[in-house]
């Protein structure tokens, strides 16, 4: 493992956490009373847009898979209309499991379903970025020891934090404390955001500190 693709890993996920940054602070400039809390859905689909954009953006630069064998341009249409259709599938998917877990059904749908948009984009879109729309790598990749670059390893960091984070971020919701983060879904996404944030700048830590230990099937 050559220290230089740790550094790639870590510059684009400073990259990442900075797309987040920017979606907290540039709508404030063109948009009036903008806030997380008090204009929580425009922030979601500002967050989502900018985090997704610069994942495509810099998975396209970095290329961490380049084991693709067909280019033509009818392969790269049909496999961008599979991933919009993967991601929509994981947006209703989320959707239904947070309905099922207590969230209202018709009252605040919308805040839901930009709820699941969001851990989408923190989960989903990554997925789709590294290992385009292929349930198989998927799976190879979240089952114990099938991982076979520190792409997909941060990957699973990330991705389990973000779920982590967005079940810790539901806790405060029942307590009776009265504060405006605790209205549906806004300590949610709160948490998940943390959650990715914590696994954006944990991973290549951890990936440096065991690269000794760390080995892979393709190396």
């Amino acid at each position: 493992m050559k220290d230089t693709d740790i550094k790639r890993l870590l510059y684009t996920h400073l990259l990442c956490i900075f797309s987040i940054i920017l979606s907290v602070f540039i709508p404030s400039l063109f948009l009036e009373n903008f806030s997380i809390l008090e204009t929580h859905l425009t922030w979601l689909c500002i967050c989502s847009g900018f985090v997704t954009a610069v994942n495509l953006v810099l998975y396209l630069a970095v290329k961490p898979n380049t084991s693709s064998k067909r280019s033509s341009l009818s392969h790269k249409v049909t496999r961008f209309l599979k991933c919009c259709i993967y991601f929509l599938m994981s947006c209703f998917s989320f959707h239904v499991i947070f309905v099922l877990y207590g969230a209202p059904l018709i009252e605040l749908a919308l805040e839901t379903f930009l709820f699941a948009v969001i851990l989408s984009t923190f989960t989903t879109v990554p997925c789709l970025c590294l290992l385009g729309p292929n349930l198989k790598a998927w799976l190879r990749v979240f089952s114990r020891n099938g991982v076979t670059s520190i792409w997909e390893n941060s990957l699973q960091m990330t991705t389990i934090s973000s779920f982590v984070g967005a079940w810790l971020g539901a806790l405060p919701i029942p307590l009776d404390w009265e504060r405006p983060w605790q209205v549906w879904p806004i300590s949610c996404t709160l948490g998940a955001t943390f959650g990715y944030v914590a696994g954006l700048v944990v991973s290549p830590l951890w990936i440096y500190w065991n690269r000794k230990q760390l080995t892979y099937k393709n190396n």
